[in-house]
């Protein structure tokens, strides 16, 4: 009874996992199908699974969308606008991050628990609701597009890195720093040669999940870049993309240039998986 039991157990939990699993993948699978057909392709009725010629329905793939994108300067250059705007906004992000974190998880001072909860309450506000306002500022100021982005993403950059990383910190043993006092180690070197070498792996995992967030944001940058198109990041110049013809939608050229945005990520998430991997479980065993 036991092992019959086991049985519908474990046939009920792969009917499960693998439903889960496509429901996870068949959108990226379906992005990858769309991006590799023709125009002709993608008015077919039903729409099929993989790119068939519409005349001999025979397996015909095509490179022409990717061609397309790659040829669109505007979007090559709002790759290279993406780079900087993510890369400038995770680095500091997670410089500013680790001092604060640092000093919210080791160092005893009055009003830390405040300190906490203010950046926990940042986090809650939707961005929407600060738009206009930021908006209005940095016209007064005249900050560049570029600026205005890397500046706006620290609303809900720094936040999370400051939180998450602060957990990070409260679990390496206090016995470290004790020991480093001791010594004879001042705070910031008890900091930079001791505790943030231990870090590595959270910091890691925070840096990617910031970079992801500043990569794929969109309403910050649309507002931003309006009056300066090629200040565009990538979400915005996709959103933007326009057909060869009148009236045409290119679905082809969006999802081509879908599959090559994510090819940046997918590589960092595999250069970085043991790291990450690392950074996820740390917190998962208590000092």
């Amino acid at each position: 009874m036991i092992k019959k039991n086991q049985i519908i157990h474990n046939t009920f939990f792969c009917i499960f996992l693998f439903c889960f699993i496509l429901l996870v993948f068949f959108p990226f699978y379906w992005m990858v199908n769309t991006s590799m057909k023709t125009e002709n392709q993608l008015m077919m009725t039903p729409a099929t699974l993989v790119p068939l010629d519409h005349i001999s329905m025979k397996f015909l793939p095509s490179s022409i969308n990717y061609q397309a994108v790659l040829k669109n300067t505007l979007f090559l250059h709002s790759i290279a606008n993406s780079i900087i705007v993510a890369g400038v906004v995770t680095l500091v992000s997670l410089l500013l991050g680790s001092f604060s974190a640092y000093a919210l998880g080791k160092l005893y001072f009055r009003g830390k628990k405040i300190i906490l909860y203010l950046i926990l309450t940042m986090t809650m506000f939707p961005r929407v609701s600060v738009l206009s306002g930021l908006y209005s500022v940095i016209r007064f100021l005249h900050i560049s597009a570029i600026q205005s982005m890397i500046l706006s993403y620290f609303l809900f950059t720094l936040p999370f890195t400051v939180w998450v990383m602060t957990s990070y910190y409260r679990q390496l043993p206090s016995s470290l720093l004790e020991a480093a006092y001791v010594d004879g180690a001042t705070p910031f070197q008890s900091f930079f040669d001791i505790l943030l070498p231990l870090t590595i792996p959270a910091a890691v995992t925070t840096g990617l999940l910031a970079f992801i967030a500043a990569w794929n944001e969109y309403l910050f940058a649309l507002t931003f870049s309006s009056v300066s198109p090629k200040s565009r990041t990538i979400p915005v110049a996709i959103a933007m993309f326009s057909g060869t013809v009148s009236r045409q939608y290119p679905f082809g050229e969006i999802m081509a240039a879908s599959v090559v945005i994510t090819l940046p990520l997918l590589i960092l998430v595999i250069v970085f998986q043991k790291k990450l991997v690392a950074g996820l479980t740390s917190g998962a065993i208590k000092q």
